[in-house]
């Protein structure tokens, strides 16, 4: 095939993929323009075009160990010659015993009960239907109450674009406002604005301590992002909010759901963002980086005493059941990832993606287009004062010769683990770059 012809064929895809593909968070009225993928290597993603670009977004927080990993990829072949899945319904496999049990010795104490299922949107359902069902299962052993129907949570959260999800992702910058008449009704506590790095001051959790006193009699349970708040905008709270809502939880007999599904395996600096605060929760979602980025994948973890209520409740069982929970091959390739992660040092590879995003990101506050700039591990974020022009901006990146998807007034990145510091540089000399460019802000 000629270079023409190949060009030609580019361009018939992608206008297909404008009229008929419909991506997130976009028009099909107004489309933003897509970039064709030939293939990913390691951290760079290679356009149809003949353009390589340093990933700096992990294929939104997933690809953990970079693309096209040769373990990864032998984990998947491997268990593909067996099977690449069997209903969980009745049967089991080793991929999936021997996930779970990397997750509960790997996650904090307590958390002994593994439910898997297909995507951290669902292991969020997941996890309320499980707070929802306990409570509902306490009042049948005469211990417990089926007032408590209720969530409470704090504003800027996001948890997926499911419906129960959307039900506690913030109510006005949560992007699902037009589904609010039909969404359940649960409780907003203000935003944690105590700064990770900042001096603790108890007053940060005074009006969350209220809405405990006030409505603990019909919260199932409250669930937060531990330590960063990710599509709220990148914002990094103080490890003694979370502490405080434990002692909360506990305090009032309310259940703590904490949502790891972009944060966990090593993102913030320790393995799990909840061991910041060292408290261990009642529930826990994961998602994402589970399986490297390979495969859609989640799992929701709980309490003994919560699997054990529900079990003994009305129904006898829990009531969920995704078709593909506990598939084979997203379980092997999630224990090759768990694996790689230990192998590769990963404390020593985020200490290193710190510290450089520390020494060359840091400075960018005192541009005047910045409000503030921030690193938490390997999570660094720029958040400006104005909104991006999403298509422009994104465009200027790919000139750049990087892949970075800014959202709002935040430009960020969340590069692999395996990054390496000329790599890292690029990303970080682009975002320096764009900030003097009128055209990739809106007025």
């Amino acid at each position: 095939m000629n270079t023409k012809q190949t060009d030609s064929s580019q361009l018939d895809l992608l206008e297909f993929d404008k009229t008929h593909v419909w991506h997130p968070y976009t028009s099909m009225s107004t489309p933003l323009p897509t970039y064709l993928v030939e293939s990913a290597k390691g951290v760079h993603i290679n356009l149809a075009n003949g353009k390589s670009l340093v990933d700096g977004m992990s294929s939104w927080w997933s690809v953990l160990h970079g693309y096209n990993h040769p373990k990864l990829n032998a984990a998947l072949i491997e268990q593909s010659t067996k099977m690449s899945h069997v209903m969980f319904g009745g049967l089991t496999h080793q991929s999936a015993i021997e996930l779970c049990n990397k997750l509960t010795q790997l996650t904090p104490s307590g958390l002994d009960k593994v439910f898997l299922s297909d995507s951290g949107s669902v292991s969020v359902e997941v996890a309320m239907k499980m707070a929802l069902q306990y409570w509902h299962s306490k009042e049948d052993q005469r211990k417990g109450s089926k007032s408590k129907t209720k969530l409470l949570t704090v504003r800027n959260g996001y948890h997926g674009d499911t419906f129960a999800a959307m039900s506690v992702c913030d109510p006005v910058t949560g992007m699902h406002q037009i589904f609010d008449k039909v969404l359940m009704k649960n409780i907003f506590a203000p935003a944690p604005t105590i700064k990770f790095d900042e001096q603790w001051q108890a007053e940060d959790v005074k009006e969350l301590t209220k809405l405990f006193e006030q409505h603990h009699h019909e919260l199932a349970a409250f669930i937060i992002e531990p330590i960063v708040q990710g599509t709220g905008g990148m914002r990094f709270y103080h490890p003694e909010y979370l502490k405080s809502c434990r002692q909360l939880c506990d305090q009032y007999n309310v259940l703590l759901i904490v949502d790891e599904i972009a944060t966990g395996f090593g993102r913030t600096g320790k393995l799990f963002a909840c061991e910041w605060a060292e408290i261990s929760p009642d529930i826990m979602c994961l998602g994402k980086t589970l399986t490297g980025g390979y495969i859609t994948l989640a799992a929701t973890l709980c309490t003994t005493e919560i699997a054990q209520t529900i079990s003994n409740g009305e129904a006898g069982c829990f009531m969920h059941g995704p078709t593909f929970m506990g598939n084979a091959l997203a379980c092997a390739v999630a224990n090759a990832s768990i694996d790689l992660l230990f192998e590769n040092n990963w404390q020593d590879q985020v200490q290193a993606i710190e510290l450089q995003l520390k020494t060359l990101l840091l400075p960018l506050k005192s541009h005047t287009r910045v409000k503030d700039a921030r690193v938490l591990g390997s999570i660094g974020a720029v958040e400006c004062l104005q909104a991006v022009n999403v298509a422009i901006i994104q465009k200027r990146f790919v000139e750049l010769g990087v892949w970075i998807r800014p959202f709002g007034k935040l430009i960020y990145i969340i590069p692999p683990l395996i990054i390496n510091k000329v790599q890292l540089a690029l990303l970080i000399k682009a975002m320096e770059t764009v900030l003097y460019e009128d055209d990739c802000f809106i007025d």
